[in-house]
């Protein structure tokens, strides 16, 4: 169902692709979107690597959430920032896409559990995390993309 590479020999182990998802700030998360357009978003982001899912949150209302209400099949890709090699001009990124499907977490305490894990890959500012959840806890949303395929690839961009 899901197509593997072309150039095999760009692909990236899934240690690397695990490593681009926990450690990059964010990615373009693509929902189908009104009219049967794609709509690709950047999104913050939190990577579980003991469950492998990844997990976003926002609002609980808007074009995302009707998208997803719609049709639970997603894709989320993320990028590093790259490298040069030296005295080459063409830069070298590394790229993950993730296929799976995603879904409302409707437990509250995971929710805010993943809220604050998600907080943190950004802030190490507890205070400023607990006036958060504590304030908008209740009107966030906290959704979970469990993956179906994984790929990724170094590409040069020469």
């Amino acid at each position: 169902m899901f197509r593997e590479l072309t150039r095999k020999k760009q692909s990236i182990s899934d240690k690397e692709c695990a490593e681009i998802l926990k450690n990059e700030p964010r990615g373009v998360l693509s929902v189908l979107g009104d009219g049967g357009y794609p709509y690709g978003m950047p999104m913050n982001f939190y990577y579980d690597e003991e469950s492998g899912s990844i997990f976003f949150h926002g609002g609980k209302s808007g074009h995302k959430i009707d998208a997803v209400r719609r049709c639970d099949k997603v894709s989320f890709c993320v990028y590093d920032s790259g490298f040069r090699k030296e005295n080459e001009w063409a830069l070298n990124i590394k790229s993950v896409i993730v296929f799976g499907r995603i879904s409302e977490v409707t437990d509250f305490q995971k929710a805010m559990a993943v809220s604050r894990k998600l907080s943190l890959k950004y802030t190490s500012d507890t205070e400023y995390i607990d006036r958060e959840i504590q304030g908008f806890g209740n009107v966030t949303l906290c959704l979970e993309l469990k993956p179906e395929f994984i790929t990724g690839k170094l590409v040069n961009e020469s």
